[in-house]
């Protein structure tokens, strides 16, 4: 597979949906995630990040305009001991109680299908990444329907063990835009990982669609100490 930029992938395309990236830096010394959300709807554009206490939260912008909450309020990133959880929906509190409870990643999601919106039956992508002792893995999910048929699930995870410097995987929910929307096909994309955090944001926040982005949370984690390096954008401030 051919290793891309974030740009390259983002673009030139309107509607990627929602996405996370898991990577190296390419001086190896740092762990990088990132999650973006994007929205048609005025109901999925009025949403900002926050930050909690071991992650960040969707939150409505104007909570005089919320409608129905049960797909767009969610936490997308969690923390649970020296794994840092990425989703697209509330499957993040699926994994973390699953990894409470001693089950891996992949056993956490078993209970979770694709999210109940059809015809779109928009996938559930996740990811967990392990910083621990100066080593770095990571996996990543899609749960999703078969081609648009509500009836069976297709649940793919990938395993990413020792992960090449200035390499990640990129993901989200859609190819493109569309009525329904078409879900994401194949392998995480392979895209280069630069050593600067705000480098980084800066490409992915101005290669989204400037209509349909909402919000973009990274982080960089310092394979030595374990310390963080967090940005965040909202569209809505």
């Amino acid at each position: 597979m051919e290793i891309s930029t974030i740009k390259d992938l983002l673009v030139d395309n309107s509607y990627p949906g929602r996405g996370i990236v898991n990577g190296l830096s390419s001086d190896g010394k740092s762990a990088v995630c990132a999650y973006f959300i994007m929205g048609r709807s005025e109901n999925s554009r009025n949403r900002i990040f926050v930050e909690t206490e071991d992650g960040i939260e969707t939150k409505a912008f104007d909570e005089s305009k919320l409608e129905d909450p049960s797909l767009i309020i969610y936490s997308p990133i969690r923390t649970y001991k020296d794994m840092t959880i990425v989703t697209n929906g509330d499957q993040t509190d699926t994994i973390y109680e699953g990894l409470s409870k001693g089950l891996s990643f992949e056993q956490s999601l078993r209970s979770r299908t694709f999210e109940p919106d059809g015809p779109n039956y928009t996938p559930r992508i996740s990811s967990c990444l392990k910083v621990s002792s100066k080593e770095f893995s990571y996996q990543m999910s899609i749960l999703k329907s078969n081609a648009g048929n509500p009836e069976c699930s297709d649940r793919y995870t990938f395993y990413y063990d020792n992960p090449i410097k200035g390499e990640g995987r990129f993901i989200h929910t859609y190819v493109g835009d569309g009525n329904p929307l078409p879900s994401f096909e194949g392998e995480p994309k392979r895209i280069s990982i630069p050593n600067d955090i705000d480098e980084f944001t800066e490409e992915i926040w101005n290669s989204l669609n400037s209509d349909n982005k909402i919000s973009l949370y990274t982080i960089y984690i310092n394979l030595e100490d374990g310390s963080k390096e967090k940005r965040m954008i909202n569209k809505n401030n």
